[in-house]
């Protein structure tokens, strides 16, 4: 792979210039055999488990083709940034190598948008029982179309272990060609979201035309109105809509709180000054809107687990909490929404890893 030098376009601004090498035909071979520069990485890269990756790069959306595998057998996840995830765990037999590649959201705040500034530039791990790279590419993605998100906690790229937002598990579901910019925040609402400057107005200032934007909110609207709370999704659906974007109206996920029967009651299905997830249904059909009924998949799962194995999707056995999601039940919410968006059309099928 060739190593990342910076270049100046013909406008003036900075672009990032790489040499590839033919990728398909290094997998096959070994990587002594390529001249894999292992310089690059080492000018790159520090450690071994894990291993930790920075490239100086300003913001931006960017492609990383990474070449995993060694001498011997190896086992590679890759996170970017704020544990996002953008790989899962990958094995490599002695000898083979597995390219992967994926685009990747670099912002100046990382995770949350109310949160600290992060490091500059693009941060990746690669992690897992047994991490082994072998080569490593990074190139400004200048046609990747985003999935931006408008969420709460259980969106979010989450900080600290262990939460996990399924926002921050969704990368990994996705080749590349599609970047999840996460704009999702702990503790909003449809009120706060609109009414912080860092939230919905930064959001709307990076859509572009054909870009989705998910909208899951209604944990934190526990007070607010029916009114209030559909005029609320109207106007960041019609703010969306007026950038070239496509509005997704996704219903908040279950929280884990059963009835004696078995059943989950009003608290965990988001009924309380009003039916939210109804409200938000009835508004996709009057708007046009596509919804993504997260509620009701996550129900159907909840309940069909039952009270002792609902447990792992939560963080029940961590820290008590019936509301935010363990690793396990991120990856799975996520799974569940993009699995919606790809039947509808919405992601095509060649972009789901």
């Amino acid at each position: 792979m060739g190593s990342l030098r910076p270049a100046r376009t013909s406008a003036g601004g900075l672009a990032l210039l790489t040499a590839l090498t033919a990728l398909t035909a290094v997998t096959a071979q070994p990587a002594s055999a390529h001249g894999l520069h292992r310089h690059s990485l080492a000018s790159h890269c520090t450690g071994t488990a894990p291993i930790v990756c920075h490239f100086d790069v300003p913001p931006g959306t960017y492609d990383v083709s990474a070449l995993l595998g060694g001498d011997t057998a190896g086992s590679t996840s890759i996170s970017a940034e704020q544990r996002r995830a953008v790989l899962g765990e990958t094995a490599t037999t002695a000898g083979d190598r597995a390219y992967r590649s994926f685009t990747v959201d670099v912002r100046a705040v990382e995770g949350e948008p109310t949160g600290e500034i992060g490091s500059p530039g693009l941060d990746l791990r690669f992690e897992g029982s047994a991490p082994l790279l072998a080569g490593l590419d990074v190139t400004p993605a200048t046609h990747a179309r985003q999935i931006l998100l408008a969420g709460d906690s259980t969106v979010c790229d989450q900080p600290l272990e262990p939460y996990t937002g399924w926002g921050q598990e969704l990368p990994q579901l996705l080749r590349r060609g599609i970047s999840v910019a996460n704009h999702a925040d702990s503790g909003e609402s449809t009120v706060s979201f609109l009414a912080n400057p860092l939230l919905f107005d930064q959001l709307e200032t990076e859509i572009r035309a054909g870009d989705l934007v998910l909208i899951q909110l209604a944990h934190n609207d526990k007070t607010t109105t029916a009114d209030d709370y559909r005029a609320n999704l109207t106007a960041m659906a019609e703010r969306v809509r007026a950038q070239g974007g496509q509005p997704v109206f996704v219903t908040p996920i279950v929280r884990r709180r059963f009835n004696s029967d078995g059943t989950l009651n009003s608290v965990a299905l988001h009924v309380m000054a009003a039916d939210l997830p109804n409200e938000m249904r009835s508004l996709a059909k009057e708007l046009d809107v596509p919804l993504v009924d997260l509620t009701q998949m996550s129900r159907d799962l909840v309940e069909g687990l039952g009270v002792e194995a609902s447990k792992d999707l939560y963080l029940t056995d961590v820290n008590g909490d019936n509301t935010h999601t363990s690793v396990s039940g991120a990856t799975t919410f996520a799974g569940l929404v993009l699995g919606d968006l790809a039947d509808q059309g919405l992601v095509p099928a060649r972009q789901v890893r």
